[in-house]
């Protein structure tokens, strides 16, 4: 996405006509399943994303893995944000890759090198601007993410989306990033289908659908999209199953975990084992078949392998997982969750507004 927005600045591309400025707005958590799903909730988006107006987002599709992409145009292999949470080789703890940035001791320029968009940006002369929710200025996951931009924080939708129209009219040339997670979080608390979720879609509409500034081009995305996984779905893998047997650490997220061996374990035996009792549930491989296969993108730089896990569980259809052991249980009162390779998880908006528009 960052080499499109920089060509729309730079005399177009065949993505994205020229435009005075750009704004790239992320609803997280939007897949386009869900949207066509409920699109007399969000006339706005509808009406202007035609058949084709989708994307493929990133593996795992999860928020630290996709929004760095995003930012980056640098595939997870490369950028070294891999999932929700993950081993960091120096210390051999899990990581949060969202939250944990400072508990863990991670430098975000050291876990993830890759230029943002904005620095690109800046690098020409052009004015950069990420506007968020208060909560998230400073954190270490926005220092990994939004380098080069002057952060921005406004409290709800409306006020961001406002906010991203007044600076991309006000500076030509600007490239305007409008973080927006509320439907992301009522789908986790409450599902797609809720009425809270609907709620928040609508919000989100209703924001967007206010003028954009003559010359302003706007893209609409998301980092992942999300499915509903019903309680009697989940799988809670506890010592009493035999399931840390030969394990060290459980990482990522229900939908898709890192699984981190003891280094004397037979990882063979284990990987058949994990593929055994999970058959039908999830896809189990080893770390090896999963950069062979390009899960990560093309390229999986030697420092991002050592991150990944010895095995990846990826949930098939409404499954998710758990460790039984996590000190941490609240992911299992999560509704709509994501992290898999599922249509509902993986496909989003690729939606035109302003001078972008077809």
């Amino acid at each position: 996405m960052a080499p499109q927005l920089l060509a729309a600045l730079r005399g177009g591309s065949a993505d994205l006509p020229l435009a005075r400025s750009v704004v790239l707005v992320v609803v997280d958590g939007l897949g386009a399943p869900a949207l066509r799903a409920h699109a007399g909730h969000a006339r706005t988006l509808s009406s202007a994303m035609a058949k084709k107006d989708v994307a493929g987002s990133v593996f795992p599709t999860t928020t630290a893995a996709a929004l760095t992409s995003l930012l980056t145009g640098a595939v997870p292999g490369a950028h070294g944000l891999v999932g929700y949470s993950v081993r960091d080789p120096e210390s051999d703890a899990l990581v949060n890759l969202l939250s944990g940035w400072e508990a863990g001791g991670i430098d975000p320029l050291e876990w993830q090198s890759a230029p943002t968009v904005f620095e690109q940006a800046a690098e020409s002369g052009h004015p950069v601007f990420a506007l968020g929710i208060p909560a998230y200025a400073g954190s270490g996951f926005s220092g990994a993410t939004l380098r080069g931009a002057e952060f921005r924080s406004a409290p709800g939708a409306a006020e961001r989306v406002q906010l991203a129209w007044e600076l991309a009219d006000a500076h030509d040339g600007a490239i305007v990033y409008c973080y927006l997670p509320e439907v992301d979080k009522a789908g986790h608390r409450h599902g797609v289908d809720s009425a809270e979720w609907v709620a928040a879609l609508e919000d989100v509409d209703a924001a967007l659908s206010r003028t954009v500034p003559d010359g302003v081009g706007v893209l609409v995305t998301a980092d992942h999209g999300m499915i509903d996984v019903p309680q009697h779905r989940h799988l809670i893998l506890d010592a009493a199953g035999g399931w840390h047997d030969g394990i060290r650490h459980i990482g990522g997220e229900p939908r898709m975990l890192h699984v981190y061996t003891e280094p004397d374990v037979d990882q063979t035996a284990l990987l058949s084992r994990w593929r055994r009792d999970l058959e039908g549930a999830a896809d189990v491989v080893s770390r090896a078949e999963a950069i062979e296969a390009g899960l990560f993108g093309p390229v999986a730089s030697d420092a991002v392998r050592r991150r990944i896990g010895d095995m990846l569980v990826i949930a098939r259809g409404t499954v998710a997982l758990y460790d039984g052991e996590a000190d941490d249980q609240r992911a299992r009162g999560m509704v709509g969750q994501h992290g898999a390779l599922t249509p509902e998880e993986w496909r989003v908006p690729f939606i035109r507004l302003g001078a972008f528009r077809r």
